[in-house]
């Protein structure tokens, strides 16, 4: 008899290890899962099927918001988006995205940690207790993504806000999605069309790329927009969720504050190591088969959702020594947190750039950091593309 499909996702909590992940990893690596929309998918769970599955060109992410393809969640991205997102990835545009996600900027670095800085005078003047997300995990996110697309911060919290409806999981499309969307897109056209000395960062870049590249004349204002809307969302939220949980990890491991304080030259490590301690992905990452392909012991047929578990195979201990340890000076670390092969995130330099230099500021200028509230109060979010706090109060 064949077995009921395992739900999925198997938790919300960001602090704690799911226990299905090692049986999981152990006994079905290749697992099926039924989803939040009732679509069934196959869950991997071990490093290198998961490093498999992500590195092979039969298994595609931009098919997974095919019409009728199997999924994890509703599309919160209206249907004109996703059809026209094949135009925007052939448009020549890499270039132009790329040069904004270079973590080594003109003058990025010196904003990074005076923006740091900036919070924390705020923090400090404030007095705790403080939530650590909406007084610095968020703003510094902003801070960075607004300076990366060419936006003011000024309109941070409008934007910052419209993510907790785009990333919202649901079984089924909702209203406020669409509506969420073109406000955000609009916003962008707005600074898309400024005058020419009022355009910075990616949004500078595109119109002047629309003006001087024949060959991109075609590109709409919607096109142009939605790169920006896009690039904003995926790195605000991803970078702002790393920053909350990776805190939270050392508040719960608090010598790793002082270790870090007395290493700074560690820095770039512990981040890699916070990264693959991170639980922040709570859905798994998700491709379609566009050919029957032999995944260990289950040939996964076309057509079919696989979900890549990173948090099972970011603790596989094949690949990674002791991998319940939270080790800052780990060297060897090929952890799947920015996922890998052709779809390897783009700004992992930018993300880890940002998190460096938080980081620095925060073990430099607030060494008794420390939890306000126990551990097990925190409020985690659900029905959210990231596992997060809704708070993370702190003292110092």
């Amino acid at each position: 008899m064949t077995a009921e499909p395992l739900e999925f996702p198997l938790s919300r909590r960001g602090d704690v290890l799911p226990p299905e992940c090692a049986a999981l990893r152990e006994k079905t690596p290749v697992a099926r899962v039924r989803t939040l929309t009732g679509d069934e998918a196959w869950l991997v769970s071990s490093h290198r099927l998961a490093r498999q599955v992500l590195e092979d060109d039969r298994f595609s992410l931009p098919h997974t918001a095919s019409p009728g393809a199997p999924r994890q969640y509703a599309l919160t991205i209206p249907p004109e988006v996703v059809d026209n997102m094949g135009s925007i990835n052939s448009a020549g545009l890499r270039g132009a995205v790329m040069k904004s996600l270079n973590p080594r900027a003109d003058g990025l670095t010196d904003f990074l940690r005076a923006t740091a800085d900036d919070l924390i005078d705020d923090l400090l003047a404030q007095g705790p207790p403080a939530d650590f997300r909406a007084g610095f995990a968020d703003p510094f996110s902003a801070a960075l993504h607004c300076r990366v697309i060419g936006v003011p911060f000024a309109e941070w919290r409008r934007l910052m806000s419209g993510l907790d409806i785009a990333f919202m999981t649901s079984a089924e499309p909702f209203e406020g999605a669409r509506l969420n969307w073109y406000k955000d897109l609009d916003l962008m056209v707005r600074h898309l069309n400024a005058p020419a000395e009022e355009n910075a960062g990616l949004l500078g870049r595109l119109a002047a790329l629309r003006e001087e590249d024949p060959d991109s004349t075609h590109l709409t204002d919607e096109m142009l927009a939605t790169v920006a809307v896009s690039l904003f969302g995926a790195g605000a939220v991803s970078t702002s969720s790393f920053l909350v949980l990776a805190v939270l990890a050392l508040l719960q491991h608090p010598e790793l504050i002082g270790y870090l304080r007395e290493h700074p030259d560690r820095m770039d490590r512990a981040v890699d190591e916070l990264l693959r301690w991170n639980l922040s992905i709570g859905d798994g990452l998700p491709r379609l088969a566009l050919d029957d392909v032999e995944l260990g012991e289950v040939v996964v047929r076309k057509g079919e959702l696989v979900l890549v578990l990173v948090e099972a195979a970011n603790f596989d201990p094949e690949v990674f020594t002791d991998p319940e340890r939270l080790d800052l000076d780990r060297e060897h670390n090929p952890h799947l947190s920015f996922g890998a092969g052709r779809h390897f995130c783009p700004a992992t330099a930018l993300g880890r750039a940002h998190a460096a230099t938080a980081l620095a500021a925060l073990v430099e200028r607030l060494p008794e950091l420390r939890l306000a509230v126990p551990a097990e109060q925190l409020v985690w979010r659900t029905g959210f593309i990231k596992r997060l706090p809704e708070r993370l109060p702190v003292l110092w």
